[in-house]
């Protein structure tokens, strides 16, 4: 059984105008239906992903106000500094820190040296 029906409809994808065979049809071809599903997908995995991102950057915030010995990455974002800016300081003697195996850490006093002088 086939059917005649014609409907004028509108792209939900690009907004053109086209002619629709059936009363479901809501792209004008293949290819918009594909990005549109492709968009679809995109938005949902970023659904997901948002939440968890700020609960990582809030732990890592709440995590370093309480420690008295800081990492290079941890002291790198509470000071708003690259790693780079950082050795550099350590190396010029401007901070103090200290090497426990091939870590590095610095003391928060050191940091709050700084903002003294």
């Amino acid at each position: 059984m086939s059917s005649n029906i014609r409907v004028p409809k509108i792209c939900q994808h690009c907004g053109t105008e086209f002619i629709a065979k059936t009363t479901v049809t809501k792209f004008c071809g293949d290819n918009c239906a594909k990005r549109a599903y492709k968009k679809r997908k995109r938005d949902q995995k970023v659904q997901e992903i948002a939440p968890t991102a700020v609960q990582k950057q809030e732990y890592n915030q709440e995590q370093v106000r309480d420690k008295d010995f800081l990492s290079i990455a941890e002291t790198c974002k509470l000071l708003g500094a690259s790693r780079m800016t950082l050795y550099r300081q350590i190396k010029n003697g401007k901070i103090q820190a200290a090497k426990i195996g091939s870590r590095t850490i610095i003391k928060r006093e050191e940091i709050e040296k700084l903002f003294q002088r």
